[in-house]
């Protein structure tokens, strides 16, 4: 793994000093590495990552880890707002949805693998406290979306996969209950489930949102926003491992 110092100045201090506890992973979303680069050092832009990573394998770094960098945004997991105080941000060059989405290179899974690994045992982070952008974010961002490899991280020991043989069952099991229970174990992942009885579009969105959110992660082959029978029964699979 080739690192590449690319300082940004867009950072601050960790609140109280703490210790990262999340790893959030984003894809850059513009129409070239360069483009990227030069956007997440522009004190202008007001936005920064720890790492980029790009197709090729090489890794550029911006903040210290040490040093709040500016990536999540407006963010919400496991009851906390402020995301950028407690995590490790790293931006993976693809450009995304808007610029034409596509796979992400061997080369480039094998070396966020590596550095991802070496972020969560350096700080002890636990395996659902690796995210993406459009879990801590879900309304608003979608990556690094459903091409992203969570499986492969997870063999590689970074962030959580539900084991196939215990959804396989949880699946055959499911009922009713289970949907009941969707956003309660949603919300027992980290995600911000909005539990109160309003019915407006607004809050039907955002419970979209969220299930969309989910299902990009965990289920990418069908991401729907459609709180089904299978997805109830992931959910849960995955809620029994927080």
């Amino acid at each position: 793994m080739r690192i590449v110092d690319r300082p940004s100045p867009n950072h601050n201090e960790r609140p109280g000093g703490r210790a990262p506890d999340m790893l959030v992973l984003h894809y850059t979303g513009m129409q070239s590495a360069a483009g990227a680069l030069d956007r997440l050092c522009d004190p202008a832009a007001q936005v920064s990552a720890h790492y980029t990573v790009d197709e090729d394998g090489t890794v550029y770094a911006h903040v210290p880890e040490e040093r709040r960098a500016w990536h999540a945004g407006v963010a919400y997991w496991q009851g906390e707002t402020d995301v950028n105080g407690r995590s490790v941000g790293i931006e993976i060059v693809n450009p995304g949805h808007e610029f034409g989405y596509r796979p992400f290179p061997a080369m480039q899974m094998t070396a966020v693998a590596a550095l991802s690994g070496a972020i969560v045992s350096r700080y002890g982070i636990r395996p659902l406290g690796v995210v993406g952008h459009s879990d801590v974010a879900p309304e608003r961002k979608t990556d690094p979306g459903e091409l992203f490899d969570w499986r492969m991280l997870a063999a590689a020991g970074v962030g959580y996969w539900p084991g196939a043989g215990a959804v396989r069952e949880r699946i055959e099991a499911a009922d009713a209950a289970d949907l009941q229970a969707l956003g309660r174990n949603l919300g027992r992942i980290g995600y911000r489930w909005p539990d109160a009885p309003d019915k407006s579009k607004a809050e039907e969105q955002a419970r979209t949102a969220v299930v969309a959110a989910f299902q990009r992660h965990f289920r990418p082959a069908s991401v729907t926003g459609a709180a089904d029978p299978e997805t109830a029964a992931l959910a849960a699979v995955v809620a029994a491992a927080a």
